[in-house]
């Protein structure tokens, strides 16, 4: 009995298919969602797409990155942030064409993705009693994980440029509000015992639009409160970065939640 529970164990670990939470865990987050920022203004302004060839296009490569990535029974570095990259740029592509196409406030996309994601939890948590991420072993807890993911950076891209731009502080001082609340949680986690899984998820949601700050505070021209790297060469420094550590994980595992 006990060597079939063992087997058990081993089975859920090899289908937990998301990474440990370190210090490369959040680096690279931040990192995806300023590409996510810089890559759509990228595609959108600079090549000229639009905003709905712009979300066609990544929105196809995000559903076969997706596929790939439930379909492994594993949880493979390379794989799982090339899709966390993806939908980092499909969430904000979301935001933008509620705002810039259809008109709709960033007040009520800020609203509305509040709305959205916490229905998500509700129902994951109903249906699974947990949020945690160490255990997404079964592809109904992936799927609610990654719509969980999706919202969380279209309500980061809307409340990021709430934030930043309808109440006028700048890319950088957005960017730094953003930081010292995340580090407010940090310390609520350590010192004050808030639980683990709320403060991972609220500092997940907090570092989309401290990133989106941060890629517009690099991109954008002076004029504007920019350091006018634009968005190409934003975008190639956090992606090299990013491949940097994916390869450093992908051979280390140091990323791998021990069975």
């Amino acid at each position: 009995m006990q060597h079939a529970s063992v087997l058990v164990e081993d089975k859920q670990s090899l289908w937990n298919k998301v990474p440990q939470v370190t210090i490369f865990f959040w680096i690279i987050k931040i990192m995806a969602t300023t590409v996510g920022e810089t890559a759509a203004d990228y595609l959108n302004f600079n090549l000229k797409w639009g905003l709905t060839t712009t979300t066609l296009a990544i929105t196809g490569l995000l559903i076969v990155a997706l596929i790939i990535q439930m379909s492994a029974t594993t949880y493979i570095p390379a794989v799982y942030w090339l899709t966390v990259v993806l939908i980092s740029v499909v969430g904000t592509l979301i935001t933008d064409n509620l705002v810039d196409n259809l008109g709709v406030s960033l007040e009520t996309t800020t609203i509305f993705f509040s709305i959205a994601l916490a229905v998500t939890f509700v129902g994951w948590y109903a249906s699974e009693r947990t949020l945690s991420i160490h255990s997404i072993t079964t592809k109904k807890r992936e799927a609610f994980y990654w719509l969980a993911i999706l919202f969380t950076f279209a309500l980061g891209t809307a409340a990021g440029d709430l934030v930043a731009e309808s109440m006028d502080l700048g890319y950088l001082v957005s960017s730094v509000i953003f930081a010292a609340v995340i580090g407010a949680v940090t310390f609520a986690h350590f010192r004050l015992k808030l639980n683990a899984v709320t403060a991972f998820w609220i500092a997940y949601i907090l570092t989309r639009p401290m990133g989106a700050s941060l890629g517009d505070y690099l991109s954008q021209p002076r004029v504007e409160g920019g350091l006018q790297l634009g968005t190409t060469g934003t975008s190639i420094i956090f992606i090299v970065i990013i491949l940097a550590l994916v390869a450093y994980l992908t051979k280390s595992k140091r990323d791998q939640i021990s069975r």
